[in-house]
């Protein structure tokens, strides 16, 4: 989404500049945010597909490299070497997203990731040989909404989070448990206060899936199919062959007002940046970010970039969970409402409302 968004933006400024995408999937263009809440619709990979990745460079008339992974990037030639050969540029763009990180302790052959089409594709296909035991490591907002989504398609599912509460990164307890809640309602187990520390597969193919509580307590779940939504991590191989300042935790570092990395001449936007300290992993800011990277490329003067936190809408159908503004972790919640249909919490700086929580049953 993030590359297609800046190849959009500068043909909306010059229709003729010579521009290359490359890219180790095929290229087609899709709404991301559906990947979690498309099973239970029936929808698979074919519908999910908006456009082709061949049709979408013939509309914007760039040159496509599909299934070529780039190697290297010599940044002082202003050179990629890819898998089809070397390539050099006047401008480079970095979009290459985040990818989900796997625990050591878990074998990915045995694990699902779905972070991309060609993940959802495997998944979505192996639950519709029927009724399936699913496990899901992670309770944030991916394995949130992936649980409710598998569980509506007529699956048994189970989330095991080190938090005790589900996305403990955003929600404070009260708000977190709320959500525990309503997930129970919709038959999902959440298993939180537990780190995963092996899987081994049995001889009826099922998935034995270790993990041991806060009080050191072993527990053992069977699983017919394991989804790892443990977070996401950008890779660092590129940005430091390219000699660009990156954060293992965060990724390449772009200043806030152009997205210039600290290598001139070459950007970056979506998941895979850091700005402003933080990992910038939201699809709203992308179009932003976009134009004021064509902007640049285009030697065009422009607005500094103004990044704004986007609101965050949980897409759970079983209760309504929207957060806007920017929580602070570390900051206590003010209740404005608390019924069995709505929880309303605030957070104040300087006598104005910096964040607030919403969660409400549909």
């Amino acid at each position: 989404m993030a590359g297609w968004a800046v190849a959009e933006a500068v043909r909306s400024l010059d229709e003729a500049s010579p521009m290359l995408m490359v890219t180790a999937c095929n290229g087609d263009r899709y709404h991301k945010p559906e990947l979690s809440v498309a099973i239970s619709k029936g929808v698979d990979a074919a519908k999910i597909v908006k456009k082709t990745g061949s049709s979408a460079a013939a509309e914007l008339n760039l040159s496509l490299l599909p299934k070529t992974f780039v190697l290297n990037i010599d940044s002082r030639l202003k050179q990629i070497r890819t898998t089809r050969g070397a390539f050099t540029y006047d401008k480079l763009v970095f979009a290459t997203g985040a990818t989900p990180f796997m625990p050591d302790v878990l074998p990915p052959q045995y694990c699902w990731r779905i972070n991309h089409l060609t993940g959802f594709d495997g998944l979505q296909k192996a639950l519709a040989k029927g009724p399936q035991r699913v496990v899901i490591v992670g309770g944030g907002m991916i394995g949130t909404e992936l649980a409710e989504d598998i569980s509506r398609a007529g699956h048994r599912v189970t989330i095991i989070d080190r938090a005790e509460y589900p996305l403990c990164g955003l929600l404070p307890e009260q708000a977190g448990r709320r959500l525990a809640e309503a997930l129970h309602s919709q038959g999902i187990r959440y298993c939180g206060g537990r780190h995963v520390s092996g899987a081994a597969r049995a001889e009826d193919g099922s998935y034995r899936l270790s993990s041991i509580g806060t009080a050191g307590i072993a527990y053992l779940d069977v699983a017919d199919q394991i989804v790892v939504a443990a977070g996401l991590k950008t890779d660092p191989r590129l940005p430091e062959r390219a000699g660009l300042d990156f954060h293992p935790a965060s990724g390449v570092r772009v200043h806030p007002d152009t997205l210039q990395t600290s290598v001139a001449d070459i950007y970056a936007l979506g998941d895979c940046i850091d700005l402003n300290g933080k990992a910038c992993r939201f699809i709203a800011p992308l179009q932003a970010q976009a134009d004021i990277i064509a902007a640049e490329i285009m030697g065009q003067t422009h607005a500094p970039y103004a990044h704004s936190e986007p609101v965050v809408r949980l897409k759970t159908k079983s209760l309504s969970v929207v957060v806007s503004g920017s929580p602070d972790r570390d900051a206590a919640w003010a209740v404005q409402k608390n019924s069995a249909e709505e929880l309303c919490l605030q957070q104040m700086q300087q006598r104005q409302v910096s964040a607030e929580i919403r969660i409400s049953r549909p």
